[in-house]
């Protein structure tokens, strides 16, 4: 018998603000009295993603798909390691890039799109490269949008789906079928990527990228430059780090009175925390205004009545700029960095540039009874101040 919502609600910790993407490696906590603790936690996992999960209605039914082979991994779970490894799985089948375990292994997938460079669809029969990350291996080896993706270690793309999918029970349907070609095409953590691209003009070639994991730069959070008529910003995927302020702060003093500002979050993939999206918010209001919309479905469920309420940006003292706002987006701004993107676009500011990473909601850390292991999944619902929801949101056209 699963537990009820609200033994779940007591049992699970859930954070009062959205995590950043990016995996970051847990602390060891305690063990538990016995091997059983941890199937327990195994065995709980399915039917609290059912009470917290902001999205049910992607999964089959409304309910998590427990297949034979998950039953199996659940039922086998008997030590910490066991437990990661079957909530890696379970979370797999979301199919959702905003849902990934608190702690992870040395060869986990790679976390999509913060350690990815390559945004890919299926487009017909094709598995199309719709976006490259700027300054990536994958652009640096010459891929381009448009290419095609033909193989990933030797398996033609749509075999090494299907066998992404099989290895939890399920067939590659819907949006698990992009989902696992991106996460694939991003690689485990610990080794290189060996992909087949065929560009435009049909020539194929091989290739060994370095997974972004041992790629990563070292590069200040903002950076800003006048340009013309226009002082650009560009945040460099430091939503979530406090620094971020003064430095945004610092760069703002430097804009004359009624210049343009654009920013440019086109490589915050990673998301961030509100603190840090409202400080940089604060200079374009005079007044408390909205910026966003939070839904918690997960209450509407236990209760029967709904939660929505809408967030507010505040001015900062000392801090305002009355200039025209621009936004840049693409594939890696992601999580917070849409949020930011919709709530700038709330005070009057024009959102230009690629679809964003389309991450669902917010996510809340849920904390499993016995183990302490943590798991990250979007339980609140995100909306533009109209109402559309964020992971819908479409910029204008460069």
């Amino acid at each position: 018998m699963r537990p009820s919502l609200r033994l779940l609600s007591a049992l699970a910790f859930a954070s009062l603000a959205a995590a950043p993407l990016t995996a970051v490696a847990q602390a060891p906590t305690p063990a538990p009295a016995s091997a059983e603790a941890y199937r327990q936690d195994a065995l709980s996992l399915p039917a609290l993603i059912e009470a917290k999960y902001a999205y049910l209605e992607r999964l089959p039914d409304g309910r998590f798909p427990m297949s034979s082979e998950l039953t199996a991994q659940a039922e086998a779970v008997h030590d910490a390691a066991s437990l990661l490894r079957y909530a890696e799985s379970a979370l797999t089948v979301l199919a959702d890039h905003h849902a990934i375990t608190g702690s992870s292994f040395s060869d986990s997938w790679a976390v999509v799109p913060s350690y990815a460079d390559l945004w890919i669809e299926p487009v017909g029969r094709n598995w199309v490269i719709t976006d490259v990350r700027d300054g990536s291996p994958a652009a640096e080896a010459g891929v381009r949008s448009g290419d095609r993706l033909l193989a990933i270690d030797d398996k033609a793309v749509d075999d090494a789906v299907a066998l992404f999918w099989s290895k939890v029970g399920l067939a590659p349907q819907g949006e698990r079928a992009a989902f696992a070609a991106r996460v694939l095409a991003a690689g485990r953590r610990d080794r290189p990527r060996n992909l087949m691209i065929e560009s435009a003009d049909g020539v194929q070639r091989r290739l060994a990228l370095p997974n972004l994991y041992t790629t990563q730069r070292d590069r200040p959070p903002v950076r800003s430059r006048q340009a013309g008529d226009a002082l650009e910003i560009r945040l460099n995927d430091a939503l979530g780090d406090q620094a971020t302020i003064a430095a945004f702060d610092a760069a703002m003093m430097t804009a004359r009175p009624g210049q343009t500002i654009v920013l440019d979050l086109t490589e915050t993939p990673s998301g961030g925390n509100t603190v840090v999206a409202r400080a940089i918010m604060g200079w374009f209001v005079d007044t408390p205004a909205a910026y966003q919309i939070h839904s918690l479905p997960a209450e509407a469920r236990e209760t029967g009545i709904e939660r929505r309420w809408i967030e507010q940006v505040l001015p900062r003292p000392g801090k305002h700029h009355d200039g025209p706002v621009v936004v840049r987006v693409g594939r890696w701004t992601g999580s917070m960095g849409e949020g930011l993107a919709i709530g700038l676009q709330a005070q009057g500011a024009r959102v230009v540039g690629r679809p964003m990473a389309g991450l669902l909601g917010a996510i809340y850390d849920l904390r499993l009874p016995n183990s302490g292991l943590v798991i990250k999944i979007p339980v609140e619902r995100l909306y533009a101040v109209d109402g559309t929801p964020r992971e819908q949101f479409r910029p204008q056209e460069d």
